[in-house]
């Protein structure tokens, strides 16, 4: 799929982040996929999933397009690493591809710039960049991204830590970058969607609050813990 064709599916309207991690009682390719198919119920336009097994269920239970990352490690840059990482999930049906596009060193110490530019000509797929910082946002958009996200917003040592979505960071994205920047990171309510659109975000990303019960459940009992003590 051309970028063009996935922008403008996916411009004003909600994308659901299918994922669950291994230490998760839902993680698995085949629960991902009925949560794909629960998504698209719900209206959602787009999906994200995380590694090969996930993205190729989800292209096979709905028809929807798909933007695919690969975690390989916990710490540092692991959305999506390396070539090699991102040709797995090209392979596997992904028609977008996400990937830090932090400042930080990739794990095979290849550079950034070199990486997207080796996705771009031979994987022939768009790239959705998740950044923490306008700066980083800027060098991915010259760099060629066709998207970015302050998914990392909050997650690297150069963001501040906060429990809501980086709606200051958002703004000046919508407001410098010369392509569509997507609206992702701890959107917990409606409102914060709509929000971030009236914000000037393409489309919005949510993940947790919607497909993740073991993290909801624990923002209530947390929330209900703090107002009874």
């Amino acid at each position: 799929m051309k970028a063009e064709a996935f922008l403008a599916a996916v411009k004003g309207k909600l994308i659901v982040s299918c994922q669950a991690l291994e230490d998760e009682p839902l993680h698995g390719a085949r629960i991902m996929a009925k949560m794909a198919i629960a998504a698209k119920i719900g209206g959602a336009v787009a999906i994200r999933a995380n590694s090969p097994a996930d993205i190729r269920a989800i292209k096979q239970a709905v028809d929807l397009p798909v933007i695919g990352l690969y975690k390989q490690g916990a710490s540092g840059v692991f959305i999506t690493p390396t070539f090699e990482a991102a040709a797995e999930i090209a392979a596997a049906g992904a028609d977008v591809i996400a990937l830090d596009c932090t400042a930080r060193p990739r794990p095979d110490g290849t550079p950034l710039l070199d990486l997207l530019a080796r996705i771009h000509d031979e994987l022939r797929r768009p790239t959705f960049a998740d950044v923490s910082t306008l700066a980083e946002a800027q060098a991915a958009a010259q760099a060629g991204v066709a998207m970015a996200a302050p998914t990392l917003s909050g997650y690297t040592e150069n963001s501040p830590a906060q429990d809501g979505p980086d709606f200051d960071l958002l703004t000046r994205m919508c407001q410098t970058l010369p392509i569509p920047v997507i609206a992702e990171g701890r959107i917990h309510k409606p409102e914060q969607a709509r929000r971030a659109l009236d914000l000037g975000a393409w489309s919005i990303v949510v993940g947790s609050a919607i497909t993740r019960p073991r993290t909801i459940t624990a923002r209530f009992a947390r929330a209900i813990a703090v107002n009874f003590h």
